[in-house]
C-alpha cells in the first residue's frame, strides 16, 4: 500500500512517549503523531488523549525520504474558522496615523490648498507630540540617575 501526503488512514496506537504517539498503520507500517498534532487545544500529557491499543484515524502530513511517516489527528477535526463580519469602511474607526480623523472632510468634498496644508500640519504636530511623549518616557525623567553621582 502506497502512503501519500493527505491520505486518511486508521491505525492502532502502539506506544506513547513524552513527545508523541506511535501508530501502526494498515500494511504494517508505523507512523508518529507528534504531541502538537494530537488535539487542537494544548496537550500537556498525551496520556490524557490517547492510550496504547486505541484505534485512531489519522491524516498523513508527510513522508520523509527515509520512510518516516508524520501523522496528525487534529487536522481531521479542524473546521474552517468563523470569520467575523466586516464592517463597512464608513463605520470603521478612523486611522489617525494615516491622517484620517473623525472631523476629516467627507470623500469627494473639495478643499482649498490652505485647508489641506493646515490639516496636514495639525496631524503632523499630533504625531510628533505622541512620538516625543513615547521617547521621553523611555529615557526617564529629569536626567537624574538612580545610581548616584560619579
Amino acid at each position: 500500500m502506497q502512503i501519500e501526503e493527505g491520505t486518511i488512514l486508521s491505525g492502532k496506537v502502539t506506544g506513547l512517549t513524552d513527545f508523541g504517539a506511535f501508530v501502526e498503520l494498515e500494511g504494517g507500517k508505523t507512523g508518529m503523531v507528534h504531541i502538537s498534532e494530537v488535539a487542537s487545544n494544548y496537550v500537556k500529557d498525551i496520556k490524557d488523549h490517547l492510550s496504547v491499543g486505541q484505534e485512531v484515524k489519522t491524516k498523513v502530513i508527510s513522508v520523509s525520504p527515509e520512510g518516516k511517516i508524520s501523522l496528525s489527528i487534529k487536522r481531521l477535526e479542524e473546521q474552517p474558522k468563523e470569520q467575523r463580519p466586516q464592517r463597512p469602511r464608513s463605520e470603521r474607526r478612523p486611522n489617525v496615523w494615516n491622517g484620517q480623523k473623525s472631523n476629516a472632510p467627507a470623500e469627494g468634498e473639495k478643499q482649498s490648498f490652505e485647508d489641506m496644508m493646515a490639516r496636514f500640519k495639525q496631524v503632523s504636530d499630533e504625531k510628533m507630540t505622541d512620538l516625543k511623549r513615547a521617547s521621553d518616557s523611555k529615557r526617564g525623567s529629569g536626567g537624574y540617575s538612580r545610581r548616584g553621582a560619579k
